[in-house]
């Protein structure tokens, strides 16, 4: 799959903009400010992940408008297709594809595969569970895009529960029971099966990790990942019943799939603790490079790589090594300094016209 072109009104720093990408790679150049990563985003949010930074709808609307537009071409498996997403300010975003209402993200993810690069990648090592947690969903959707629907379900259900534990107020009574009972029922069984979802594409992606992290870091080492569940082998259902009464104290869910973590050791030492920084960041990109592989494998699709000023992080052997690492198909990466050393460009966008603003048309 290749995006072929990208047209922005009104996201981000762009009033308005259009783009033309190379199948191979292409290199966006310019200084820091100028756009790049903003054009990256348009890209992801076109593959249904939304902001690359985590950042809610409102804020990819450019300042002062009150709705931003977002229109690709895509081409994968021989057709052509189009994307057109309008992100309002407030209330609903419109999503269409060929010209039909999207109801489901999967749809987008399914039109549009992409692996992202990013410098903030050295947090899946050494950040919060949670980041972990996004890492292995994203890809479990990227490998199988009918996961969303798991994952979305399993956020509701939870507002849902934390909702009712607010409201009983440090109490239960026969009412807020079954209110209770009827949201665990619910949280048990999404619960399982996300959890069982993520230790299994856990397994698969191991032997991945040790070769992408030998790719990267110039020599092999014993990898291993390990999911780290908050309750044990029983069901969740189970777990939840016996944390009701802390959970109604707390006012808050302490058990499930979203107070889980991923542990990871080189070669038997902690690598969040005990790993030189140029280890934790062999470990991050290896970590891409796992999700991106198994992808490939499970669907038979070369996802977009897009690599936002990932090599400026890279001492020169480590970057050498991922260029060479990097796996066939559409490459769209951005630098501030020029084209990465053993990068190939195929096409060159500069972004470093001094007299042009930012939302000016390139």
């Amino acid at each position: 799959m290749n995006v072929e072109s990208v047209s922005l009104v009104d996201f981000r720093s762009y009033s308005e903009a259009q783009f033309s990408f190379a199948p191979g790679l292409t290199a966006v150049i310019g200084p820091n400010g100028r756009g790049k990563t903003n054009l990256l985003e348009a890209v992801g949010v076109m593959a249904g992940i939304g902001s690359l930074r985590g950042a809610p709808d409102e804020a990819l609307v450019r300042s002062g408008a009150e709705a931003a537009v977002v229109r690709g071409e895509i081409a994968a498996a021989g057709r052509d297709q189009t994307v057109e997403i309008e992100i309002a300010r407030s209330g609903r975003n419109r999503v269409l594809l060929n010209r039909q209402r999207v109801s489901r993200l999967r749809e987008l993810a399914e039109a549009l595969t992409v692996t992202v690069f990013s410098p903030d990648d050295l947090q899946l090592v050494k950040g919060s569970p949670g980041q972990r947690r996004r890492w292995l969903d994203e890809a479990l959707v990227a490998c199988r895009p009918a996961h969303e629907a798991l994952r979305a379900d399993l956020d509701r259900i939870l507002r849902q529960r934390n909702t009712a534990l607010r409201q009983a107020k440090g109490r239960v009574d026969p009412d807020m029971a079954v209110t209770l009972d009827v949201w665990d029922a619910k949280l048990a069984a999404a619960g399982d099966r996300l959890r069982h979802l993520r230790r299994h594409l856990l397994a698969g992606l191991q032997p991945r990790l040790a070769s992408a992290y030998a790719a990267v870091a110039g020599g092999p080492a014993q990898i291993t990942a390990d999911y780290a569940s908050s309750w044990g082998p029983e069901p969740l259902a189970e777990a939840l019943a016996e944390a009701r009464p802390g959970d109604v104290r707390r006012a808050v869910t302490t058990v499930g799939p979203h107070r889980d973590d991923v542990s990871f050791e080189i070669d038997g030492l902690a690598a969040r603790t005990h790993a030189s920084q140029g280890e934790q960041r062999s470990l991050a990109l290896a970590l891409r490079l796992a999700a991106d592989g198994e992808v490939r494998e499970q669907r038979s699709v070369k996802p977009v790589l897009l690599l936002d000023d990932v090599f400026s992080e890279l001492d020169p052997d480590r970057a050498g090594a991922l260029a060479g690492a990097l796996p066939d198909g559409q490459k769209i990466l951005t630098s501030a300094t020029g084209v990465p050393p053993g990068c190939a460009a195929d096409q060159v966008l500069l972004l470093d016209d001094p007299a042009a603003a930012p939302g000016e048309r390139w």
